[in-house]
């Protein structure tokens, strides 16, 4: 099981600054849509070389030219790249042959997603390599979670690895866990420390003796 630090609202250089705070205790950073749109992928890039042992995800949520997002980002030294489960199977297809071109990797995001169940199969039969429940900004604020969907793709996913995000916190943590998805994804749970390293190390810790 793996941690992913989900930076969202920083620029370059504050994306810097957390990730050397808590590098020792996460396993993937995500440059988050936001970054993207601020910044481009110029960000990926900068955290790539800053921190060459971390794999970088690239947030794009790519929902059309899958094949052609996918070489940019891998040119900007992303190792797995989004793509969304909403989009038709031709763009997945095409993302996922251009990230095997590369030695990358698809995430594919299921936000939003209404059959959930059905959706799963469909996208864990093109080849992808993550399948992950994303409960948005928006939806946290109404006070859902993805834990229940995180238990639907866990029960029909039989290839790609299974990831969550949306609202992850060292107090819900302990549940995510039960659940053992591959890849747990964090923003502002550790972000939104004060000691961001002391809470990225707990919940390392939470993970490592699962």
């Amino acid at each position: 099981m793996k941690l992913q630090l989900a930076l969202d609202l920083v620029n370059i250089p504050e994306a810097i600054a957390v990730v050397e705070e808590v590098q020792s205790y996460i396993d993937i950073v995500e440059i988050g849509t936001p970054v993207v749109i601020n910044e481009g992928l110029h960000a990926v890039k900068a955290i790539k070389d800053a921190f060459p042992s971390l794999q970088v995800l690239a947030d794009l949520k790519i929902m059309d030219a899958g094949a052609y997002e996918v070489l940019k980002a891998s040119e900007a030294g992303a190792d797995i790249i989004t793509v969304l489960g909403a989009t038709d199977d031709s763009t997945i297809k095409g993302a996922v042959e251009e990230a095997r071109k590369h030695g990358k990797q698809i995430l594919v995001d299921m936000i939003n997603i209404r059959n959930l169940e059905q959706r799963a199969r469909e996208v864990d039969a093109l080849g992808v390599d993550y399948i992950c429940v994303h409960t948005g900004y928006d939806l946290q604020a109404a006070g859902e979670n993805s834990f229940e969907q995180l238990r639907v793709i866990k029960s029909v996913v039989k290839q790609a690895k299974t990831a969550i995000a949306g609202g992850i916190k060292l107090a819900t943590l302990p549940e995510v866990i039960a659940a053992s998805p591959d890849l747990v994804i964090v923003g502002g749970g550790i972000t939104g420390h004060a000691n961001k390293a002391e809470a990225a190390a707990q919940m390392k810790q939470l993970i490592a003796a699962r």
